[in-house]
């Protein structure tokens, strides 16, 4: 297989000509992209679900709306936060990002049925906050069996998701070829969206390019 250039923390925002309900209008956080596969979170499918009702440590330290997202297809029963802490408190080239071969924190990968991530591996780096595992930049995974009170002082903002969205080997890149996804960088701020219901438009209407005027593509195609 040839060489993949890793998308690790980017964006992809799905294109309009994307069938699949799963991903219509989604925007997919990357935490992992490597040869082996791709694993992300959609950052814009709030679900009922209060944070409180699975995870009530964590609930206080939940972005508004304080609810769990439903962060792809796969594993719906397993939970994964993503969360950003403020640049400073981690060595920008400290822990290997997740596409290294570490998955969601152990908790989580374990309630997934995947092996859990090697400490000596994916661990975090001496200068990253206890509980939290850099992805890219400022954003990282949280160790969701850690004490809340280990990054209540650090967390700039904090999502819980259920489930994943997961990619075999070379699904992805077969996709882009078709025009599924765009891909764009992510900003710290779509992780903690206050209306995560118009962030699809938000993220399309800020690029530099001919992507904004995809923003204003109508929701029903037969309508326009």
């Amino acid at each position: 297989m040839p060489e993949v250039s890793s998308l690790t923390g980017r964006l992809l925002v799905a294109t309009p000509a994307l069938a699949d309900p799963n991903f219509d209008r989604a925007v997919v956080l990357l935490l992992d992209h490597d040869e082996e596969g791709s694993l992300g979170v959609v950052l814009n499918r709030p679900t009922p679900v209060g944070v409180g009702d699975i995870l009530a440590s964590w609930a206080p330290l939940a972005d508004a709306p304080g609810v769990v997202f439903q962060g792809g297809p796969v594993s719906l029963d397993s939970a994964l936060g993503v969360a950003v802490v403020p640049g400073g408190l981690y060595r920008e080239g400290g822990g290997p990002p997740v596409g290294s071969g570490a998955r969601p924190g152990a908790a989580d990968a374990e309630v997934a049925g995947e092996p859990a991530a090697d400490t000596a591996e994916g661990g975090r780096s001496g200068d990253e906050p206890l509980g939290w595992r850099r992805v890219h930049g400022a954003i990282g995974l949280v160790d969701l069996e850690a004490p809340p009170e280990l990054l209540a002082a650090v967390l700039g903002s904090l999502r819980i998701f259920a489930g994943y969205a997961g990619w075999g080997p070379g699904q992805l890149e077969d996709e882009l070829v078709d025009g599924a996804w765009y891909v764009v960088d992510c900003e710290p701020g779509d992780i903690s969206s206050p209306d995560p219901e118009r962030l699809w438009r938000a993220v399309l209407r800020r690029q530099r390019s001919e992507l904004a005027m995809v923003a204003t593509y109508p929701d029903d195609p037969s309508l326009n």
